[in-house]
């Protein structure tokens, strides 16, 4: 098997949002570096939700790991997940490069934000690093990663 053309020796996981049962409320992944991926891609999971429950995502840039001047990245956030819009049990994606964040002030740093609003809904998210600057990805995975099996 040539391990090159796994998908695991060009990605890993570089934030999650653990799948659970959520009230409503704000719910974000960690900070992840840019300097570490050239690519990220969030992928939001909706469940089952509650009547009139809805989920939003956004990607969000700060200039440290601690959140410094946080600020929305425009255009990097889902159309709303509605249980009217008959959006239980969906997926969304969002697409990060480095070209998105503000460089020339400092902002090097993105996290996702899940927004679940009005009533609790089933949701869960994982962004998705692809190609590492440095290193494999493995290497960069976040802790909770338990094993990658080839």
């Amino acid at each position: 098997m040539f391990t090159n053309f796994q998908i695991s020796a060009r990605a890993g996981i570089a934030g999650v949002i653990d799948p659970d049962a959520y009230a409503a409320g704000t719910y974000t992944t960690d900070w992840i570096d840019m300097r570490t991926w050239f690519w990220l891609m969030a992928v939001i999971m909706a469940g089952d939700m509650s009547a009139n429950g809805t989920i939003d995502a956004k990607i969000e840039q700060a200039t440290t790991n601690t959140g410094t001047g946080a600020k929305d990245i425009v255009g990097l956030a889902i159309a709303q997940l509605t249980k009217a819009g008959s959006d239980d049990n969906k997926q969304a994606l969002i697409n990060i490069g480095t070209e998105d964040l503000d460089f020339n002030n400092g902002y090097r740093f993105v996290r996702l934000s899940l927004t679940v609003a009005t009533a609790a809904s089933d949701a869960g998210a994982i962004v998705i690093g692809m190609d590492p600057r440095y290193g494999m990805p493995g290497g960069n995975d976040v802790a909770s990663v338990d094993e990658t099996v080839s």
